[in-house]
């Protein structure tokens, strides 16, 4: 019958999917989570001891000119004499310290780069003691990624340009504070002076100016460019609703992202001319550099990939060039841009896009396609959280993650009502159905137009048991992806054991949750939220009676056991609000079902009302059974009296 048929579809369907994300799970999650605590233990290990075989001499890299094409330049061939670490190639230039609330750091005087980037309120793990986030490191160090500023000669200009071996003279203060810039001033001898402004705001944001006096006899033109480079291919998270790498919103092209594979393509290099307004940069999960041009200026963008040659591994940049600025003699040219470098706050990122006019850029947080409804719901987590933590309340981010989950369950608890209403009307009429498709078993069309007709005379609409899950599965995608890809989760505690809301749950079922004293493999670490995400999940399907297949019964029973493996290593936020998830559900589900006179199968799944079998019926069951038998009444008071005498 096409009832059967349909659920033999849904099982394959639910089959097969659980196959593809275990297999991911096994072959692919867990190796590369597997990869990145190697990774991050190795770059730990690089920040303090030499690398062999990596790195390149103070000046090595090689600069490539904005608009696609790589001139080599005096010192570009030029190949390490040794191998150091990131503290010795910090050595090779004088420098000038950043030092602010959110920064520490330095600007390289050779070169005039910002190369020196560490995060100060951002650790590699939970642990207050352990190392902060390095995020820009010297040209020569074993893990180059840096920021620069400078110009290109236009047409006959022989002047010699600042470049990466120029050493810079400082005026003014020692240090660049979120209140005092530096000022950097280089002459060439040839009648050009350059002069750089460098500021930075107590966040994230550097403001960098450039001014060329032209003191020679003619005029000149000069094209202001700046650029991000990036030696090495970072480790990836390898999630599809995650982009990392290269990204930027091109004027009218809107937003562009692209993967470091793609630029490694015969030595890829993308190009968008003319374009205004915007930014471009690379990103990763949580921290991300990008450039941010004048807004009103036309510029043009390159993203470029260079594969690995040599000792030098592969290479990645991004960068505008400007149009050209006419200089006269005697006069001065300005060009003005900014530098974002460091953590992808939301609020601060939303109030740089609406304050220095920025173009989409908030895009530099992956939101997806779904960004009208993933972007409202993170605020609506964080304005909780914030709330939660005025008030006391310890945990307050992970608070907040369960007190939307309730909002959005009161959201969709009308067309839930519904659903389910039209379910057990439906479950009422199933024997007439069941009547109808054996009278018509030999003629599918009027078996369809009987079972339309008695829909429409009972009033009833098959489809509308489905509209809330259509409607609410963009809404849990949402969810999930605000907590994936937001640094808000990131080392957020929440009770107990759960000292990180971003990384998996700690404890493992299989040395009794640390009570035994032996570690665990990776894929054995099944913690106490899967386990319990799982125990909610099972319970919540013995809401409905059992299939009548015994093997689709199997597999039925089965799921919550293959999810609980499969979640095991997910971030503990997202197990935690998938169980509280299921508990808010198994409830409204029972709650809808009691008022809506549906049979609740829970207690006859559980084997509840087995206890009670061979002659002792839960009706029947009660106290009085053991209470001591009343004294029959007496008939007649003389009767009574005649028998005691």
């Amino acid at each position: 019958m096409m009832q059967d048929e349909n659920q033999k579809n849904l099982l394959l369907a639910i089959v097969l999917s659980v196959c593809v994300l275990l297999g991911w799970q096994m072959f692919y999650a867990g190796p590369k989570m597997k990869q990145e605590q190697e990774r991050a233990q190795r770059q730990q290990q690089t920040q303090t001891q030499p690398v062999g075989g990596q790195g390149q001499a103070a000046g090595g890299v090689p600069v490539v000119q904005p608009g696609g094409t790589t001139p080599t330049l005096p010192g570009a061939a030029q190949a390490a004499s040794e191998t150091v670490t990131r503290e010795a190639a910090l050595k090779t230039s004088p420098r000038i310290a950043i030092d602010t609330p959110s920064l520490r750091g330095s600007i390289a005087l050779k070169g005039a780069r910002i190369d020196d980037i560490v995060l100060v309120k951002y650790r590699e793990q939970v642990d207050p003691n352990s190392p902060n986030i390095v995020l820009f490191s010297p040209a020569d160090s074993p893990h180059p990624y840096f920021a620069e500023h400078g110009w290109v000669a236009g047409p006959g200009i022989t002047s010699k340009l600042p470049d990466r071996d120029t050493l810079w003279q400082a005026e003014g203060p020692a240090a660049l504070t979120a209140d005092k810039p530096v000022r950097l001033v280089w002459d060439n001898g040839e009648g050009l002076v350059f002069r750089r402004t460098i500021a930075v705001d107590p966040n994230f944001m550097f403001t960098i100016s450039d001014e060329v006096e032209n003191k020679t006899g003619s005029a000149i033109t000069l094209y202001p460019y700046a650029r991000i480079y990036r030696m090495g291919t970072p480790h990836l998270m390898g999630f599809l609703i995650l982009h990392e790498g290269p990204i930027g919103v091109i004027g009218e092209k809107g937003l562009q992202e692209m993967s470091y594979a793609d630029l490694l393509k015969d030595n890829g290099s993308k190009a968008i001319d003319k374009a205004t307004g915007g930014w471009l940069g690379i990103t990763d999960k949580y921290w991300a550099a990008t450039l941010i041009p004048d807004q009103n200026a036309e510029y043009r963008a390159t993203f470029s990939g260079t594969k690995a040659s040599g000792n030098q591994k592969d290479a990645y940049q991004t960068d505008y060039l400007r149009a050209g600025l006419s200089i006269a003699p005697g006069g001065k040219a300005m060009s003005e841009g900014h530098l974002f470098a460091g953590a992808k706050q939301v609020d601060l990122i939303e109030s740089y896009e609406k304050n220095l006019g920025v173009k989409m850029f908030d895009r530099m947080v992956d939101w997806g396609y779904l960004h009208f409804i993933t972007k409202p719901l993170f605020h609506l987590i964080n304005w909780l959280a914030a709330w939660f933590a005025s008030i006391g309340i310890s945990a307050p981010f992970g608070i907040a993650i369960l007190a939307t989950t309730v909002l959005v369950k009161a959201a969709f608890f009308p067309l839930a009502n519904k659903s389910y209403e039209s379910m057990a009307k439906m479950k009422k009429l199933q024997p007439e159905m069941e009547r109808l498709r054996e009278q018509f078993k030999d003629d599918r069309a009027r078996q369809q137009q009987e079972l339309m007709e008695l829909y429409k005379k009972q009033k009833i609409n098959p489809m509308s048991g489905c509209l809330p899950i259509v409607l609410q599965i963009p809404v849990f995608f949402a969810l999930y992806k605000v907590l994936f890809v937001t640094i808000d989760m990131r080392h957020a505690p929440f009770y107990g054991w759960i000292k990180d809301l971003s990384a998996p749950d700690p404890t493992s079922i299989f040395n009794l949750f640390g009570l035994l004293p032996f570690a665990v493999p990776e894929f054995l670490h099944v913690g106490a939220w899967p386990i319990l995400m799982g125990i909610t999940m099972w319970v919540q399907m013995q809401l409905n009676p059992q299939q009548p297949d015994p093997i689709q019964q199997k597999i039925f029973s089965w799921m919550p056991v293959l999810f609980t493996f499969m979640l095991a290593s997910f971030p503990s936020g997202l197990v935690i609000y998938w169980a509280w998830n299921n508990i808010l559900s198994l409830l409204q589900q029972y709650a809808i079902m009691r008022k809506n006179g549906t049979e609740v199968h829970l207690w006859k799944n559980l084997g509840v009302e087995k206890l009670f079998s061979g002659g002792i019926s839960a009706s029947s069951f009660s106290l009085d059974r053991f209470k001591k038998p009343a004294a029959k009444p007496v008939e007649d008071a003389s009767k009574a009296a005649k028998d005691r005498s």
